[in-house]
């Protein structure tokens, strides 16, 4: 999405240099001609046709090549931002699969998102307590969803890579000891099973959104007492109300 994003505003700035061109050089609009009987218009012309194509040069480095800021992970708040910020370690030997899933996990929960949002908006009126119910249970799921973002990319932030990638490898520093590499091998195989641990969390709580999306389709009454009894809705209830404790 964000290689799309990229590729448009690119496209748009070589539309606006490419116009720009046109107005300043077309014949009898400006009075700038390369070519022409004044020496003056002509280097006008070729100047312009030289500042245009750094510009679109500079722009194309700017928006296809250079790495862009992502922000502090306490500052993340849009969808887009949790997937900039994830993208930074995709190249990352070690982490490359786990950050490929989360990557594929963040288009998933938009997906069932938005799937359960029309599900429910062809089956209930958006008055209706069990449309609020169920909205306010995808919110809070949602909000948990990406908590758990939030954990590997805290994990992330501290996690060297390349001093992992060292001491696993088998030409690893000799003046250290066995024991040390041991331990620091350790510690960063603990990194890395919390964040197998929160891609885990995740994908338990994808495969409840699947769960209620087929109890929704099966629920033969829109009575809000009926939608507090669905299996589903109590046990993602009840891991909201886990998660809630866990962060007391």
């Amino acid at each position: 999405m964000l290689n799309v994003a990229r590729s448009v505003k690119l496209l748009g700035l070589i539309i606006v240099v490419a116009l720009l061109d046109i107005i300043v050089l077309s014949p009898g609009l400006l009075g700038v001609e390369i070519g022409g009987a004044s020496v003056f218009e002509t280097a006008s012309g070729v100047t312009l046709l030289v500042i245009s194509l750094l510009v679109v040069l500079y722009g194309s480095y700017s928006l296809l090549f250079k790495p862009s800021m992502v922000p502090p992970v306490k500052e993340i708040k849009t969808h887009e931002d949790y997937i900039a910020a994830l993208s930074q370690y995709r190249n990352v030997k070690v982490l490359k699969k786990d950050i490929t899933l989360a990557l594929e996990q963040l288009t998933r929960m938009e997906k069932k998102k938005n799937t359960l949002l029309d599900v429910l908006s062809q089956r209930f009126e958006q008055t209706e307590l069990s449309f609020k119910k169920f909205m306010a249970v995808s919110y809070e799921v949602e909000k948990l969803f990406y908590l758990n973002i939030r954990g590997i990319l805290n994990k992330l932030s501290v996690f060297d890579a390349s001093e992992f990638t060292l001491f696993a490898s088998q030409q690893r520093p000799a003046q250290f000891s066995e024991k040390l590499v041991q331990k620091k091998t350790a510690l960063y195989h603990e990194y890395l099973a919390y964040v197998t641990g929160y891609l885990g969390a995740n994908e338990e709580i994808l495969l409840k959104l699947d769960q209620l999306l087929l109890e929704i389709s099966l629920l033969d009454s829109t009575n809000y007492k009926d939608v507090e009894d669905m299996p589903c809705m109590k046990e993602i209830d009840e891991l909201i109300k886990q998660t809630k404790f866990y962060k007391q």
